[in-house]
């Protein structure tokens, strides 16, 4: 092929690729000379959170007991600054809204959040035997990345900014392999052993005192359409989870049914009937030709 023939096939291959008509929304408009919010930056905001949540573990190591107020304020500041500029690039400024006061009520929520985070920890430490220390905790576990992006996106998301809670929480899965939707509703002293693989969906409810392990899927079973044939978008599809529940690796959980208080869901099941309190929801085990529902003693099971 000549060079005359190659521009004129590339030529060709441009004006298909921006054709609109084939662009139906795949195609974002950037409006006042705002771009979409920036992973990079956002990404900057969440280290900021994290090294004001947990100060000297993220962010600057060499923080004091003098220093800290210096530390802190520095990066509230730029925090300020980022997530105001973010928040307004993702559409949700206009007349009525400032995102300025959006950023400040988000700031405001942090020492709240840091208390939640707190209880995080401790579950963390408290369920696992081979845990030292709470910095270990806090330095390695994939969990604490996890849920405080969650924790963080989920707070964005109550004050009503779009995208980025996702973006935020997407971040996480990416580091960690945990996903956990945004719109989740999860209580205190909550953990994930190992983490790889855990699935929360967006209309998930789980209370206190909650522990998963790796490869759970807290999903949805079905989901109805409307008369187009697409989902239809923000019914409750997703388990509850009531207080005090352990839910063991590679277990499925799917559909909106109530896992009762107490309940100890084993590894490998699935499971779409609401539980009664403190039940024992485990594989049967096959023996000699016959099926025969395995019984364990909830204290061989650890756990929170």
């Amino acid at each position: 092929m000549n060079e005359t023939k190659e521009r004129a096939s590339l030529q060709q291959t441009i004006a298909e690729l921006s054709d609109f008509s084939s662009l139906d929304g795949l195609y974002h408009v950037c409006q006042n000379g705002k771009s979409l919010p920036s992973g990079p930056v956002l990404a900057e905001i969440t280290d900021l959170c994290r090294a004001i949540l947990f100060p000297g573990y993220y962010g600057r190591s060499n923080v004091s007991a003098h220093t800290l107020p210096y530390h802190i304020g520095v990066s509230v500041e730029k925090l300020y600054e980022l997530l105001a500029g973010q928040i307004e690039a993702a559409g949700e400024c206009n007349a009525n809204v400032d995102c300025g006061e959006i950023a400040l009520r988000f700031i405001q929520r942090l020492p709240a959040l840091r208390k939640i985070l707190a209880t995080d920890v401790e579950a963390a430490f408290n369920g696992d035997p081979a845990a030292e220390s709470l910095g270990e905790i806090i330095s390695c576990y994939p969990v604490i990345k996890a849920i405080t992006n969650y924790r963080i996106a989920h707070e964005l998301l109550l004050l009503g900014v779009p995208l980025i809670p996702r973006i935020i929480t997407e971040m996480a899965h990416s580091e960690t392999g945990i996903d956990i939707h945004p719109a989740a509703t999860i209580g205190h002293h909550f953990t994930i052993d190992h983490g790889t693989g855990v699935v929360i969906g967006a209309t998930c409810i789980i209370g206190n005192y909650v522990k998963l392990y790796q490869g759970v899927t807290l999903g949805a079973k079905s989901f109805p359409l409307d008369e187009n044939g697409h989902p239809i978008k923000g019914i409750p599809r997703h388990p509850i989870l009531e207080d005090h529940v352990i839910v063991y690796s590679n277990a499925t959980v799917l559909g909106r049914i109530t896992i009762a208080k107490g309940t100890i869901i084993g590894g490998n099941v699935w499971v779409t009937e609401s539980t009664k309190p403190g039940e024992q929801i485990v594989q049967a085990k096959k023996r000699r030709g016959t099926m025969k529902e395995t019984v364990i003693n909830p204290e061989d099971w650890g756990g929170l």
